[in-house]
This record gives C-alpha cells, structure tokens and sequence, in this order.
C-alpha cells in the first residue's frame, strides 16, 4: 500500500511515493530539472502558467512510478502540497483565463491597502487576523480593476492547489485554511469573509465548495490518470499550503512549536491556540491544519520573499553556475563572522509583508574592493538571509509565539553548515533536521485523510532527526554585532 504526495513550488513539482506501513520513501523526483521560470511582464508582477504546473507533476509522477515498479493500483491516496496565497481563475469550462498571479507579485498591494484602511484596521484584524496585502482576495481585486474583460469571464477563484486537484478530479473545491491563507476567512464568525467579498465585488458564487483538510477531495477521472501514470478513482485526501505542510511534515502541530523553510523564499511557521495578530500584519496567521472547533490552532508565519532565490542568483548571474551550491557553501567559510563588515539586505523579490509590504530590493553594503572577495559575498549573503528571518522572528515573539527549537527538512538553505550555524547563534534555538520534504508531508497527510493512520502521530512513522545544531557561545556576540550593524542599514534603506 502506497501514498504519493505532490509538493507544487514555484521552482519545481515534486512527487513523493511512500510506503504507507514504513514511512519509507520508496520514490521522488521534480521537475523541471533547472528552475521553472517566473514571468515578470512588469516590475513587482510574478506570474507562471498553471498548465506547466500539471505538465511538471505528470512527469514527476510518471518518473516515480517508473522508477518504483509499484502497480497504479497500490497507490490508495494522494495528497497535494502547494505554493500559497496564489490566484488561478477558470471560466465554466475549465480554461484558465490569464496565468496565475503568484505569491512573490505585488501589483495588488495598493489594493489590499485600501480595504485594510476603508473597512477599518480594527474590522479587518479582529476578523481576519491580517490586513488584505496582496494576498489573494487583493489580487483577485486587481483583475476586476484592470483586466474587467477577464473577471466578467470568472466561474471560480482558485489557489494552485485547487487548480493541481481540480485538473486531478474534475471537481473545484478548497479548505478554509486555504481561504484564510488568501484573506478570504472570517476567524471570528467561522465562514468565508462575505464583508470583503463584498467590498471589492466578488459574488460568492466564485467562490470554490469548501472540504475539510484530510478527507476525500475528489477521484482521479480517467484522463488525469492516465497522464499520471496512475489509477482512475484515487482519491485525493489531503491537501495544504506549502508551509502549515511542512509545518506537519515535521510533526509541528501544537503551540510552540516551530517549523521553518528556506527554499526560494524563507518561512518561520509556529503554531498558537491563540487567534492573534500583528497590528501591523508582518507576520500572518492562518488556520493550522491541525486545526478544529474544538482545538483551534493556528498557524503564525513569517515569510521572507528573497532567501534561496538570493543564494540562486549569485550562482546564475555572477557565478554562472561554474560551481556547485556546496562549494559556494565552502567557499563562504573562507570570510569571517559578519564577512568583513559586508552586509546585505537579501530582499528584491516582492512586496515583504514583513517590512509592512516594502521593497526596498537586494544590495551590498560596505563593499571595499581591496578586501572583499567572492567568499565575503557569498557569506554576506547568507547572514543576510538569516538576518532577514531573525527581524520577523522578533515580530512573531510579540505576538506570543515562543522559539526553543526549530524544526526544518534537511534541504534547500539548510544544507548550508554556515547558514545553519547563523541562525542557530544568532536566535540561540537548536535547530533539529529532519529527512522529509513538502512532497513527503502531503503523503503523510494522504494517508491521515484516508484514515489508514488513525492519529496524527501515527503518520510520522519513519520520520527522524537526522542532525541537531545546537548554538556556539563563542559565537553569538559576534553574530548580535553584525545583526545591528545590518539593522541599521536596513533602517536607512526603509
């Protein structure tokens, strides 16, 4: 008996096969192989097309069942792992109106901005817990205001993983933690945000049939099966935004607990059983996919939009990818503590909602060119990075979510010793590493929802740390020295 889990990121589609008794990971793969490519008709849009996300999850799972040998037929359910707070809109038949406005685009910041101060900060915070940004309900609103033709052509609003399902199925549905990463949930009554809905003109008939997190979604039609590799009728149990995923890929369901990601963006999760909020709204809260009417949890992010694309970057462009992302990790280690008084503000990649919706860009500072090198640059950017998630760490604190111990996958920015290192000294948090994935976490989840795990615990068969960083004493000081001497610039640049 077998899960698959999908993971749609904004780099790639990963498909995960897993042994549903063991936990083992029978097979994975991604694709594309080099990074899918981010669209930016114009300054601050990132669009992708959500056709190339079904034909890179087609390959995957063809690649997985390939390589595994196991029968279609063995894999008793799927679960989705997606990219969130994006937007995919779909006339009555189906065909998707414009590419999808992903969640890096910050065309509809203005937007957002303007419900948050017309319906009040007061109303917006106590019921939704954030202020609209340009997340996906003021997304949705900038296609009414400048693309009426394509709105008036609107049968459903989706995030990418309704549209990965729905192409699965045939059925368009969404979860209420998918509604509240969009800013489209009502915390306080229980249902959608029928009072944004209707300032900015939505009818609620867009809107998608709500399902619970882990439970039947929907059954793969004929078709999609047949471009999967896989078996008509299996169902869809699970499905989450990619973070409050990994969040439960790491068994990090309970207040206090803490997950965090470094892919192309960088994400801190905890999770509260408290509904609270930042009254500036530099971290959101969302509903946690642990959560219920009875136990509510909540899960507080912080998200830092240039992490691992910053790190990519300077591989593409100024490397020109003549070496490895570990010799990077290398030759960062050749620089000091603080690379030398290098600093960098590792931003550029959107709208950071932790710097109040600001973009202020990427860029060195102190650069001296008969001292620095390569090895300062690359080590300026990864304290950089760890900076960056330390200032929105301070903000979650302030809303009462505590840090001990950080939870994360070995992959992405966490495969960098010095990266590790930063952001264990600079917070004094162990961090622990675990070997599970977003793709691995949607299994799991799959196999929740099915109801083949009766408990949450017992889905995490085979999961296990694999490394603990602990924070160096000696360490810290000078990590706190080049943290203010990079507060201070990123203040000037603000």
């Amino acid at each position: 008996m077998y899960l698959l889990g999908f993971d749609l990121g904004s780099s790639s589609v990963k498909a995960c096969l897993l042994d549903a008794d063991t936990g083992k990971v029978v097979a994975s793969a991604f694709f594309p192989e080099t990074e899918m490519a981010i669209d930016s008709p114009e300054p601050g849009f990132a669009e992708q097309q959500p056709d190339l996300w079904w034909q890179n999850a087609c390959r995957a799972s063809q690649t997985v069942m390939q390589q595994s040998g196991v029968k279609p037929e063995s894999v008793v359910a799927i679960g989705i792992s997606y990219q969130m707070h994006g937007l995919v809109v779909v006339d009555k038949a189906f065909n998707v109106l414009r590419p999808s406005i992903i969640w890096c685009d910050s065309r509809a910041v203005a937007y957002g901005n303007q419900a948050f101060d017309e319906l009040g900060h007061e109303r917006i915070l106590s019921h939704l817990l954030n202020s609209p940004g340009n997340l996906t309900a003021a997304k949705l609103a900038w296609v009414k205001a400048n693309e009426p033709g394509v709105f008036a052509e609107i049968d459903k609003f989706m995030l990418p993983g309704d549209y990965l399902a729905a192409r699965m199925t045939g059925n368009i549905v969404t979860t209420a933690p998918g509604l509240s990463e969009g800013v489209l949930w009502d915390f306080r009554n229980g249902q959608p945000a029928d009072f944004l809905m209707q300032y900015y003109g939505f009818d609620t008939s867009l809107l998608p049939v709500i399902r619970p997190t882990f439970a039947e979604q929907g059954q793969l039609t004929a078709t999609a099966a047949a471009e999967l590799g896989l078996a008509a009728g299996t169902p869809i149990t699970y499905r989450a935004g990619d973070q409050p995923n990994n969040a439960f890929s790491l068994n990090v369901l309970e207040p206090g607990q803490i997950a965090a990601t470094a892919g192309t963006s960088g994400v801190v999760y905890g999770v509260s059983d408290r509904a609270d909020y930042d009254p500036k709204s530099r971290v959101n809260t969302f509903l946690h996919v642990s959560h219920t009417s009875e136990a509510p949890r909540y899960g507080v992010l912080l998200c830092v939009n240039g992490t691992g694309i910053l790190n990519s970057w300077l591989r593409n462009q100024v490397l020109r990818r003549s070496i490895s992302y570990d010799d990077m990790n290398h030759l960062a280690h050749e620089a000091p503590v603080g690379a030398d008084g290098l600093l960098c503000l590792p931003f550029g990649n959107g709208a950071e909602r932790v710097l109040e919706n600001a973009d202020p860009g990427a860029s060195f500072h102190g650069l001296q060119l008969t001292r620095h090198g390569l090895p300062h640059l690359i080590r300026a950017a990864q304290e950089g990075i760890v900076f960056a998630l330390y200032y929105g760490i301070q903000v979650m604190e302030s809303v009462g979510v505590g840090l001990q111990t950080i939870r994360a996958g070995e992959a992405n920015m966490f495969l960098s010793p010095l990266f590790r290192d930063t952001l264990a000294n600079l917070t004094g948090a162990a961090i622990e590493l675990y070997n599970t994935d977003g793709a691995q976490g949607a299994a799991r989840g799959a196999g929740l929802g099915l109801g083949h795990y009766k408990t949450a615990q017992d889905a995490f068969v085979g999961l296990h740390v694999t490394k603990t960083v602990d924070p160096t004493i000696r360490d810290q000081e000078r990590y706190t020295e080049a943290y203010a001497r990079w507060l201070a610039v990123l203040s000037k640049s603000l």
